[in-house]
């Protein structure tokens, strides 16, 4: 894994967020999105998510490396069974936080965000960052069978291009 790659990645999403929020105007950032049911604050808040739950990824991830390869991958099929559900928390939680958080509040906790993953992607170890599970592939686009915690810090990223292209923010 290039670390300093990811770090650039990190910080270009950093300035691209910034850049779409401190430039839209208010009625840009409640105009709906290309293909979803988020107005585009919402979705914003729906990018940021995807740096946020890192930690939590990270989380999972080293400790079921340290379990037999059946308890990730049941675990991987349950919440695979759980999609539906997980969507409708997704798309709620993503619509509420990007309707009630201030434009200055979702810049504030995406920088807090970047700022711990720097710091956490720089303690990783190569061992680290090799460990992998089972993943839910019906969660997301970008999760695949078997991840990596190193394609666990390149996730995001992916996440938010993908989400960017569906903003209907001036560029």
């Amino acid at each position: 894994m290039d670390r300093q790659a990811v770090h650039a990645e990190i910080d270009r999403a950093r300035a691209s967020f910034h850049e779409l929020l401190d430039h839209a105007s208010d009625a840009d950032l409640r105009r709906s999105t290309n293909g979803t049911r988020w107005n585009n604050k919402q979705l914003l808040f729906h990018m940021l998510l995807g740096y946020l739950i890192v930690r939590a990824l990270r989380g999972l991830v080293v400790t079921f490396d340290r379990l037999p390869t059946s308890a990730d991958r049941r675990f991987a099929h349950l919440l695979n069974t759980v999609s539906a559900p997980f969507d409708a928390v997704n798309y709620a939680g993503a619509w509420l936080a990007g309707t009630v958080l201030p434009r200055r509040a979702l810049g504030a906790l995406f920088d807090r965000a970047i700022r711990s993953l720097h710091r956490r992607l720089d303690t990783e170890t190569d061992d680290d960052l090799a460990r992998s599970m089972h993943f839910p592939t019906r969660w997301d686009p970008f999760f695949h069978e078997t991840m990596t915690l190193a394609d666990v810090y390149h996730f995001p990223t992916q996440h938010f291009d993908f989400h960017r292209d569906q903003l209907t923010l001036a560029r």
